[in-house]
């Protein structure tokens, strides 16, 4: 016999043992040319410890219920928690190793972790199987079933025939209350912790060495929390004929595909940049007149400092959040609609890497922000991306992470910004990513009444003191920075287009033309070849990012996506259009009597969005297809 508590823990470290075994057996059969080391082995079994933990957790659920039953039965002597434990453990025992080993056996022809992409294969397994031999599938067969075995022997070893009873005077209310808390225990471990940031594969991501990096990533995770999130694309935005579409594509994304310069905007042939991506400042914060305030009231730094560097006044936000605004960013990318792309590990490794050209090019690469780094999978898209060294809350003091509800306030965080780039040896390139613009809204200072339009003012104001404490630097002559948004605040606007209109500064000594402006519509992924050609860099692993300053960038435009429906943008005007409703919203003339219709001028702005999204959606399904 055994008591409940003593089962439930022995039961939940078994499972964690198991896991963090399978990590040197999955190196040792999939790493033959990766050169790996003894601390190579021992950094995976660590690091891959609280994704290891969540899953344990997760198969810990049906024994803790039946540990909480049992104690229903009047005598121990009534109830057999094997008759429920050896069953469910013998499913899991299989479910686990079917996918270890389908996971060692896939991985050297994917390069990357058992996802929901497999069960497109099971619909076919003739297909599926005919470029391996007979004698391959029965070795892989014999695996599953003798690691089976060994997996159940141990679990049901651990669990007892019967529990012990309750003697004189031992409370049963007792009991259920350990039992309870273990529960609470086991959802935290399942959660990932206390943090905002929920589990996901990213967690565990901790080398420049990508095989490293899947290699910590437990296949039951990387499987389940794909499904439901591995959509076919091509099939999900689906308009025309593919001829069609990207006819309209290559009409927007196939001008401005080379470093040919109208303008060069840099003085010094290779600065150092700091690229400061403003949480939500949009022109709703930028230029808030609809909320009966001027510019200078919300932003005045903001404008002195656009004042002083160039201006990009119609620069498009490519979406809604800070996930897909920093993947439009750092990866030159159009957003889609429903889709996260930072959240899906598979399309992280396709998508282009800014943070990796600047790598190429002798920079060091650096990523700061005050916020869980974890959430949305942020860690393991910026290291994907080419993000070396990473600073983020648990870099700072208990006491300074507590200092904003999403962590490090902007003014520390913009102080540790001064402080750090100081330090740094030539080239780098760094990104920062402020926070304290963000709801809740509550910052330590009040500047104005409205609770929001103060948060935006806050951060204005430590934007524009480093700024000026910036320039007395040594650094300032060299230093190109860039300054814009993740994506726009949705207060006190009417329109859907509006949501997404922002701006670009670009200031520092290394800039030029101070005091000039640039009037292109562009959206936020055209940074990328905007940038790496003004460095006279290659920009031809940034297809969907086009350089606004080539004198071949001749149909001026912007694509932006929401939930659900696009925004399609030029020099005639903009349309919003709902795909759900499949109607636009807006231009709309209200007066008419049936329903509002669309005013559209110049091009087909509907059916240009829709071969986009088409177009995008299926280059996107096809290169992260494993086929």
């Amino acid at each position: 016999m055994r008591s409940r508590i003593s089962f439930i823990l022995r039961y939940y470290v078994h499972l964690v043992v198991v896991f963090t075994l399978q990590k040197p057996l999955f190196m040792l059969f999939t790493g033959a040319e990766q050169k790996l080391r003894w601390t190579d082995f021992l950094q995976v079994m660590y690091k891959s410890l609280p994704m290891d933990l969540c899953v344990a957790a997760y198969l810990c659920g049906i024994p803790l219920i039946v540990a909480l039953i049992s104690l229903l039965w009047k005598t121990t002597s009534n109830f057999n928690p094997r008759i429920v434990l050896k069953p469910y453990s013998i499913l899991v025992s299989a479910f686990l190793a079917l996918i270890f080993v389908t996971d060692i056996s896939l991985y050297p022809f994917w390069q990357f972790k058992l996802d929901a992409s497999v069960f497109i294969y099971l619909s076919n397994p003739a297909d599926a199987t005919a470029s391996v031999s007979t004698g391959y599938i029965i070795i892989r067969i014999l695996a599953v079933i003798a690691y089976t075995l060994l997996i159940f022997t141990l679990l049901n070893r651990t669990t007892p025939k019967r529990f012990n009873s309750h003697k004189a005077g031992e409370s049963k209310v007792l009991s259920a209350i350990l039992l309870l808390v273990a529960g609470g225990l086991l959802f935290l471990a399942i959660r990932g912790g206390v943090k905002e940031s929920t589990m996901n594969v990213g967690r565990v991501y901790f080398s420049e060495n990508q095989y490293l990096n899947h290699s910590a990533v437990n296949p039951v995770f990387s499987l389940f929390s794909s499904i439901g999130k591995s959509k076919d694309l091509k099939k999900e935005y689906s308009f025309t004929d593919n001829a069609t579409a990207f006819e309209s594509f290559n009409k927007i994304y196939n001008q401005g595909r080379d470093t040919l310069l109208l303008k060069k905007l840099l003085k010094h042939p290779n600065p150092n940049v700091l690229i400061i991506e403003m949480e939500s400042f949009g022109t709703t914060y930028t230029d808030p007149q609809e909320a009966g305030m001027s510019k200078k009231h919300v932003t005045p730094h903001y404008w002195e400092i656009a004042r002083e560097g160039i201006l990009f006044e119609n620069m498009w936000c490519n979406s809604y959040r800070t996930d897909r605004g920093t993947v439009s960013i750092f990866s030159g990318h159009p957003a889609l609609p429903k889709t996260s792309l930072m959240k899906q590990p598979k399309i992280v490794e396709y998508l282009p890497k800014l943070a990796a050209s600047f790598l190429k090019n002798g920079y060091s690469t650096h990523f700061l922000y005050g916020g869980d780094i974890n959430f949305t999978n942020t860690k393991g898209y910026l290291i994907t991306n080419g993000f070396r060294n990473i600073i983020a809350d648990t870099d700072f003091s208990s006491s300074e992470q507590k200092t904003n509800k999403w962590g490090v306030d902007d003014a520390i965080t913009f102080k540790y910004l001064k402080e750090n780039i100081q330090k740094l040896q030539s080239p780098w390139f760094y990104s920062f990513l402020t926070l304290s613009s963000h709801e809740p809204f509550d910052v330590p200072e009040k500047i104005l009444e409205d609770k929001v339009y103060n948060a935006a003012a806050y951060t204005d104001k430590q934007l524009g003191m480093f700024i000026n404490s910036i320039k007395t630097t040594p650094i300032w002559d060299s230093l190109l920075i860039i300054i814009l948004p993740d994506h726009n605040m949705l207060y006190k606007r009417k329109y859907a287009p509006d949501y997404f209109r922002c701006r670009m500064i670009w200031t520092g000594g290394a800039v030029a033309y101070p005091g000039s402006s640039i009037k292109t519509i562009m959206n936020q992924s055209d940074l990328a070849s905007t940038l790496l050609a003004q460095m006279q860099w290659d920009i031809t692993d940034f297809p969907l990012s086009r350089n606004i300053l080539s004198p071949n960038y001749s149909y001026q435009s912007a694509f932006c996506c929401y939930n659900n429906g696009f925004i399609v943008a030029d020099t005639t005007g903009a349309i919003a259009y709902d795909l759900d409703m499949q109607a636009l919203t807006f231009p709309i003339d209200n007066t008419a009597k049936d329903k509002p219709t669309a005013i559209i001028s110049g091009s087909n702005k509907v059916e240009t969005g829709k071969a986009l999204l088409q177009s995008i959606s299926a280059q996107l399904d096809k290169s992260i297809s494993s086929e």
